[in-house]
């Protein structure tokens, strides 16, 4: 992988973890609007669940990309 790459990988994880950084405080606004939605009001812990493990993902794997182009880039 050449240098511009694992710098575009860089910056690509931390806009990952920014974003799931970001949607962690969006979450509690999109529970409200989904409390009012009645299909949704139902299974509102599963809701919350789905918010958040997306949340998880984003920042694990934006943390995981960080840390891997910054093994390869201080290999080189």
């Amino acid at each position: 992988m050449d240098k511009n790459q694992i710098h575009f990988q860089l910056v690509w994880g931390i806009l990952l973890t920014l974003m799931g950084i970001a949607f962690f405080f969006k979450i509690p606004e999109i529970i409200n609007n989904a409390k009012t939605i009645e299909t949704f009001a139902a299974g509102i812990g599963f809701v919350y669940f789905c918010l958040y493990m997306i949340d998880l993902i984003l920042i694990v794997g934006g943390v995981g990309k960080i840390y891997s182009n910054l093994k390869k880039l201080k290999e080189r």
